[in-house]
């Protein structure tokens, strides 16, 4: 496959592996309710982890429930959420810098080739690992960079996860200052994480279908108005089962020119259920079918997405801006709320999880809310703080603008307003003082399967992370050649993480420390857990036991935090 070469690729290939982990440290809670203009809506201890610890007040929810907004360099702030959503975003939608040779007030567009290169490369790496396997990447970008950006995601997604490049109309009109020509769309670089898993994308009738459905009849209720397409098809593919007669209203047979488009037991059920309308013409009847708005379970009727989308332009976004900002303070060139409307329509359903990891002045986040998702922005500019911030508190209070009366959105909901806080790990390889359970407890789980880690509740309170399983080879009866395949999941180990006195002693030589009685205790609880005979994995402080005792449990046992690699 051919790839790019630019000054420092090698070095680029490595630059996400080099990032350090960082904590996420909760600055406010937002909710519905709040005064848009706030600061934060109520402060919170510094150095808070992405999860909360076993001793914070119940009452306040984990970001893996809620959303997030995060201020910081989004490089950072997505190796950071790594250990917690590996595997979890259902789609993300990323407008990075153009690379244009331009500086605006909110940001700088103005980077050497091979610099754009090195930046979108490591952010792309890891934006794929945050991606679930029936999720979807959407990226915008106009001619400057677009081409070498499609290569780019080849590399890191895969050709064959490649799905199409969007063109969106981004302006109905102006140009008069343009010189060559009057540049009126740009492009959405559309990729899938695994394409053999990606469900179909649908959107919801538009306008321009919508006008179609006119007729009504006793079905209005349940199935919606209707309009009338022909039974009869001019198909030159012959198939001797379409070709029936159907009974007409005057006892007469009607045969089609052709063939019909159903088969007669179909037909005959549309035709008891009043569902056929023919009509006196020259030559007999011609028949035509009620093809509903909704279908039988009053589902309505969805298209596939078009590769252009059009209507949902620039001066609209800006107008947004206006509206929420004011016109000192609008946002150079945002997104309008319909252009990810379309894009979360077809690619997500209520409840996914959506990321952006370049959030602008927070487009993405306010329509994900509004539209019943949950997500997570990241901005490194101040803006995070004097734009995202109170356009997504003007949200949950109900603001109007944007798609919010086409979605019948109200208000409700919250976020947490998070910033980047200090490494996990030192220059040393040590842990931070502030590094609380859960936020090891994820990144140890993430380093030893490669995925996220999530408590349950029977979890919680106790050093127990969960049971990691492999799937063994592919078994068939071996009597019978054709039998089906099935597949033997076997438990791999059951990891224990000793650590800030998650046993209930701080003492070092006790909870966070491997003795007799701390193994008596481990044992105890291993005989609970789905896998009894799983082998142990222990994270500890230290290990007071003997080799033999250790294999006599079946315990592997590691070293904090020698045995915890710092990248």
């Amino acid at each position: 496959m051919p790839t790019l070469d630019w000054l420092n690729r090698a070095q680029a290939f490595t630059t996400a592996a080099r990032v350090p982990y960082r904590l996420l440290e909760e600055v406010s809670i937002h909710s519905a309710g709040a005064p848009d203009e706030t600061a934060p809506a109520t402060a919170l201890p510094a150095q808070a982890d992405l999860l909360q610890p076993q001793d914070k007040a119940p009452d306040r929810l984990s970001p893996t429930s809620g959303n997030l907004l995060i201020q910081g360099d989004n490089l950072e702030a997505l190796k950071a959420l790594l250990p917690f959503y590996r595997g979890q975003v259902k789609c993300i939608f990323i407008d990075p810098p153009y690379n244009t040779q331009s500086a605006f007030e909110h940001y700088d567009d103005n980077l050497e080739h091979a610099q754009w290169l090195s930046m979108m490369l490591p952010r792309l790496q890891l934006l794929r690992e945050l991606l679930s396997e029936d999720g979807s990447i959407w990226v915008t970008i106009d001619d400057n960079e677009g081409h070498y950006l499609k290569v780019l995601m080849d590399e890191v997604f895969g050709r064959g996860n490649f799905l199409t490049t969007f063109i969106w109309q981004k302006s109905y009109g102006g140009g008069a200052k343009a010189r060559y020509f009057v540049g009126l769309h740009e492009y959405i670089h559309c990729y899938a994480k695994n394409m053999s898993q990606l469900p179909d994308f649908f959107w919801p009738p538009d306008e321009g279908v919508l006008k179609y459905y006119k007729l009504q009849d006793s079905k209005v209720a349940m199935r919606g108005p209707y309009r009338l397409q022909p039974l009869a098809t001019t198909s030159n593919d012959e198939r001797p089962n379409l070709r029936y007669a159907l009974p007409s209203p005057d006892g007469n047979e009607v045969w089609p020119t052709k063939q019909w488009q159903w088969s007669k037991e179909r037909a005959l059920i549309a035709l008891k259920n009043d569902e056929l309308v023919f009509t006196k013409s020259k030559g007999g009847y011609t028949v035509n079918y009620k093809q509903y708005l909704k279908d039988a379970d009053g589902e309505e009727r969805r298209a596939k997405p078009k590769s252009i989308i059009e209507g949902r332009y620039t001066q609209h976004g800006t107008y947004e801006s206006v509206e929420l900002f004011g016109q000192e303070q609008k946002f150079a060139f945002p997104k309008p709320e319909g252009v990810i409307e379309r894009i979360l329509e077809a690619a997500t359903n209520p409840n996914d999880l959506i990321l952006d990891s370049f959030l602008g002045s927070g487009t993405t986040a306010a329509v994900a809310h509004k539209m019943g998702r949950r997500w997570i922005g990241i901005e490194m500019g101040e803006h995070a703080a004097t734009h995202c911030l109170p356009r997504l508190q003007k949200v949950i209070n109900g603001e109007q603008g944007g798609i919010s009366k086409a979605v019948n959105w109200q208000g409700g909901g919250g976020f947490r307003f998070m910033t980047l806080g200090a490494p996990i790990f030192d220059e040393h390889g040590r842990i931070h003082p502030d590094v609380r359970f859960a936020t090891l407890a994820a990144f140890i789980w993430q380093q030893e399967t490669g995925s996220a880690w999530h408590a349950d509740a029977a979890q919680a309170g106790t050093p127990y992370l969960g049971t990691h399983y492999q799937l063994d080879s592919f078994l068939r009866t071996p009597d019978v050649r054709e039998s089906p395949i099935s597949c033997l999941k076997v438990p791999k180990f059951a990891c224990y993480l000793l650590f800030n006195g998650i046993l209930g002693d701080k003492r070092p030589a006790s909870g966070n420390v491997l003795t007799r009685d701390v193994l008596d205790a481990l044992l105890a609880l291993h005989a609970q857990t789905p896998d009894p005979a799983a082998p142990l994995l222990v994270f500890g402080e230290a290990c007071r036991l003997g080799p033999e005792r250790l294999k006599q449990a079946n315990v592997t046992f590691r070293h904090i935090p020698y045995d915890v690699k710092a990248r």
